[in-house]
């Protein structure tokens, strides 16, 4: 609208004349959209909506317009209406009729006509919500990446050159079936192994090896490893027995365009062969003829998001169905692994002894009954006379690496006195020193405990439980003055240290790989890791330390602080993962506890909780544990006295056959209450990593 003015006698605003009567009619049936008809070949199209309600988890018809029927392909992504709103989705299938009685709504839009979602992706996609009583859409948000619309238009490029043969077995000659491992790779049948890695780095070469077998044999390969700095690894071998340009590597650090454009690259079929952290597991790797994990004990393979799978499972499954190998390793073996191999699925690939003598490292542990008669405090000592002496001669050689259980400074406090915790006065969180020159502080509301008393007995004095790698660093600094010390944790994780006298103060997990190896290693506070309230303590104890040693030279030294008469201790004095795997399971198989059995979780506020097991028609030989308090739990705002509420979890255990019929009842209730537009929905989790 234009203001003017027209002086004293003109209007001040001159507005347009009005348009005729017959002008505005056409102008209002110009506006109209042209109708739309549907497309003449397969006008229906079946879609999975984007949405995380349970009782919504099933395929939506909608009709195909005719100028979409080009680009709406299966696989692709669309828009649709919803409930009134727009959401995104895939298209699955493209069919004549549909069974819906009323009036299909058309597509809305495609979003992309790139087939992102493959035959197989989505019927691994299925199977692995329906294991786990999730959402296809939940799976599907795991698998697919977001879409990337200048990565799509980019020129997809020349496909890799085949690998005109299978590499040299290199690192399996160690073992006695590792040459015929490869050997039915070569022939494109499926072998199915659980690995027990020699100590050393070379793990990374032979992924690679087999990888490179497989592909040669005109198969792809997926490889699933913890974290970057593995993946890494894996890369750098890949490169150098495949070459430039025939894999792809998936982290998170890549950035979204980039790992997108990557991920494009192999939906493509330009490269068949991938290596990645968890999500790499649904990677659409053509034809693939082998399926890789590394250290499946790690906790960072069960994914943290609904319906929280675990890649260990997903690649089984996705190996089972697409008829190909399996190879399950680590340094260590799991119960979940021993599993495989008792039920006959997999088959043990390990080395003899005589070969483990030549690779391994000599395990010391500090309290044993020659150290206690010449050091009477060993037992007890945070860092023994063993410890000292082996540090301090090893790194005449070369680097030792200290590894500790926490990060952080002095992360557990207890009073001096009676040896209660140390708790805030205000909010009754954990107290704990966050540096050198810090006062006591709460973890929590961190609120300065500068005048703290211990309720129980009076004593004002606090004593340290557990010491983090922070201190551990300063008092090695002390100890050894002429020597480097390098920390490596949760906020500095280093990659690789130098092949010179120094020390490390490592967390586990971010140990670096030392150059050549360590001269020694010395695995502090071993009660801290043995302690732990948790089914999985003593696994994930030896898991721990095997990784550290197997980072030692073969005439290296680890010393172990910890009780000697441990049976994990005595595994690892006698480097011996299988046979302590073995006796685990044995032992959870007559406690009925996983993974012997099967469990389910279901946490949430009490009414919750039990409102969802009311519900719950359990299947015969389902056995309900609990709900039990597993709180109470901090919270933002105001929830009851000090901040906190009680969470409650129950258990579900069931015989491994009866798990797929569990997750079933379980998501046909959470479906129901779903329905019912609920708001506070109970967590179901299927097999839990934590159950104590």
């Amino acid at each position: 609208m234009t203001s003017r003015s027209n002086g004293p006698d003109g209007a001040l605003f001159e507005l347009p004349a009005e348009p005729p009567a017959e002008k505005k009619q056409e102008k209002k049936r110009s506006d109209r959209p042209a109708p739309r008809r549907p497309a003449e070949r397969l006008p229906i199209a079946r879609v999975v909506v984007d949405t995380p309600l349970p009782h919504l988890d099933r395929y939506f018809d909608y009709r195909v317009p005719a100028d979409m029927d080009e680009a709406a392909v299966p696989g692709c992504r669309v828009r649709v209406r919803f409930n009134n709103r727009k959401l995104t989705g895939f298209l699955v299938e493209r069919v004549d009729s549909s069974e819906f009685g009323g009036r299909l709504a058309y597509l809305d839009a495609v979003v992309s006509p790139e087939p992102v979602l493959t035959p197989e992706v989505l019927g691994l996609s299925r199977a692995v919500a329906d294991r786990y009583a999730g959402t296809l859409s939940d799976v599907l948000r795991l698998a697919v990446p977001p879409r990337h619309a200048r990565a799509e238009k980019e020129e997809p490029g020349a496909p890799a050159e085949a690998v005109p043969v299978a590499p040299e077995a290199g690192p399996w000659t160690e073992y006695p079936d590792g040459p015929a491992f490869l050997e039915e790779l070569r022939g494109g049948r499926a072998p199915r192994a659980v690995w027990n890695a020699l100590p050393g780095t070379d793990w990374a070469e032979a992924i690679a090896v087999a990888a490179g077998t497989a592909l040669a044999a005109g198969r792809g390969a997926v490889i699933v490893v913890p974290d970057g700095r593995d993946v890494e690894r894996v890369d750098t071998a890949l490169v150098s027995v495949l070459g430039e340009g025939r894999h792809v590597a998936l982290t998170a650090g890549l950035g979204p365009s980039e790992r997108y454009r990557r991920w494009l690259s192999v939906l493509r079929g330009r490269v068949r062969v991938v290596v990645g952290t968890r999500a790499a597991a649904f990677a659409p790797v053509r034809d693939v003829g082998l399926v890789v994990l590394w250290d499946d004990g790690d906790d960072v393979h069960a994914d943290p998001h609904a319906p929280y799978p675990h890649a260990r499972t997903v690649l089984s499954m996705r190996a089972h169905r697409a008829e190909a190998g399996a190879l399950i390793g680590g340094h260590t073996r799991t119960t979940d692994a021993q599993m495989l191999v008792e039920s006959g699925w997999a088959g043990a690939l390990v080395a003899d002894r005589a070969t483990l003598r030549r690779h391994a490292p000599l395990v010391r542990a500090a309290g044993d009954d020659r150290e206690l008669a010449r050091d009477g405090a060993a037992r007890t000592a945070r860092l023994p006379g063993l410890a000292l002496r082996v540090a301090r001669e090893a790194s005449r050689a070369g680097p030792v690496l200290f590894q500790v259980p926490r990060r952080g400074y002095l992360t557990t406090l207890a009073c001096a006195g009676c040896r209660e915790p140390a708790r805030c006065d205000g909010c009754r969180g954990p107290l704990a020193v966050r540096g050198s020159h810090a006062m006591p502080s709460c973890g929590w509301c961190g609120r300065v405990a500068g005048a703290w008393a211990c309720p129980e007995c009076g004593v004002t004095r606090m004593r340290a439980v557990v010491v983090g790698d922070r201190r551990t660093a300063e008092e090695l600094g002390r100890a050894f003055p002429s020597l480097t010390v390098r920390t490596s944790g949760r906020e500095e994780v280093l990659s690789r240290v130098p092949d010179a006298p120094s020390l490390v103060v490592a967390t586990p997990g971010a140990e670096p790989v030392a150059e050549g190896g360590y001269a020694a290693a010395v695995l502090l506070d071993g009660w801290a890791l043995l302690n732990r309230m948790d089914l999985r303590a003593a696994e994930e104890t030896l898991r721990r330390w095997l990784s550290a040693a197997a980072l030692v030279r073969p005439e290296g030294t680890v010393v172990v602080c910890a009780d000697v008469r441990s049976p994990v201790v005595q595994s690892l004095v006698r480097w011996d993962p299988g046979g302590f795997a073995e006796r685990e399971l044995a032992d959870r198989r007559e406690l009925g506890f996983p993974p012997a059995v099967s469990m389910a979780s279901v946490t949430g506020g009490p009414e919750h909780v039990r409102e969802l097991l009311d519900r719950v028609d359990l299947p015969e030989g389902v056995e309900l544990l609990g709900p039990v308090p597993v709180g109470p739990e901090r919270v933002e705002g105001p929830a009851g006295p000090g901040g906190t509420h009680t969470t409650e979890r129950a258990l579900l255990r069931v015989p491994r056959a009866g798990v797929g019929e569990l997750a079933r009842v379980l998501k046909a209730a959470a479906a129901a209450r779903s329905a019912r537009r609920e708001e506070h929905l109970a967590q179901i989790r299927v097999d839990p990593l934590h159950v104590v």
